[in-house]
């Protein structure tokens, strides 16, 4: 066989090396885009990982939280409850025991987050109140009437205010009483009833001060008007009265 012969097949064989170079070449190339996507998919099946952790981690906590304050809401609804129960004018039968809370399935959406920040949660009222703003609302309204305004006494700083009160009303009392015994004594028919009702008012102008300072201390500093308060009510009243009177009668 002489060269010429062969030349055809060393030409052959060195298509198949450029081939044979030009697979390992696509093949290490394919090999390397293969480990690099392996590792970028591993880091964010690692950050998804970690942040899953993350989110049970909170999640755990927020119901350890939500947990306690349960027990906080039930353990204060147990105890407002019995006050309740001592409240004067009701009756223990009639209330009964505390009720049970309401079921889960019966609740609203709003009032179930499954997370404290769940993107998929609807936002919650604008004026949505707190269970221990409720509580702390029921709370006071049991206290009222456990503990009425009627028993609590005025505050020291009234005190001075009573006589000054009782003098006003006296004063003003008195003035109406003037009015109308003036009134009365003008020959205007019916004039001696308008002028007993006159005298009416002067004898009651002393004390008119007594249901004003108790409807005041009851409506303004839930509190009621004891013995002393009254009597100085009516001292101020009596003076005002007597100073009214006197002037009255020396100008008729």
């Amino acid at each position: 066989m002489t060269t010429r012969d062969r030349q055809p097949i060393g030409r052959d064989y060195q298509l198949m090396v450029s081939a044979l170079a030009e697979a390992t070449r696509r093949r290490d190339a394919e090999l390397g885009n293969a480990d690099q996507a392996y590792q970028e998919n591993a880091a964010q099946a690692a950050g998804e990982l970690a942040r899953a952790e993350g989110d049970a981690l909170s999640a755990d906590r927020w119901a350890g939280a939500a947990a306690a304050q349960v027990l906080d809401v039930d353990r204060e609804a147990a105890h407002l409850w019995d006050q309740l129960r001592r409240a004067r004018g009701l009756r223990v039968r009639s209330l009964g025991e505390l009720p049970e809370p309401a079921p889960v399935e019966s609740l609203p959406r709003v009032a179930l987050p499954r997370a404290p920040s769940d993107p998929s949660d609807p936002p919650p009222p604008t004026r949505r109140e707190t269970p221990r703003a409720l509580l702390a609302r029921a709370a006071e309204r049991i206290d009222h009437t456990i503990r009425p305004a009627g028993r609590r006494s005025l505050p020291r700083w009234s005190l001075p205010l009573l006589p000054l009160l009782g003098a006003a009303v006296a004063a003003l009392a008195g003035l109406v009483g003037s009015g109308l015994v003036t009134f009365g004594g003008t020959g205007v028919w019916a004039g001696a009833a308008i002028r007993g009702a006159g005298w009416l008012a002067f004898l009651v102008a002393p004390s008119a001060g007594v249901p004003v300072a108790a409807y005041l201390a009851h409506r303004r500093l839930q509190a009621r008007l004891d013995i002393g308060g009254i009597g100085l009510t009516l001292l101020g009243g009596m003076i005002s009265a007597t100073l009214m009177s006197l002037a009255f009668a020396a100008t008729h």
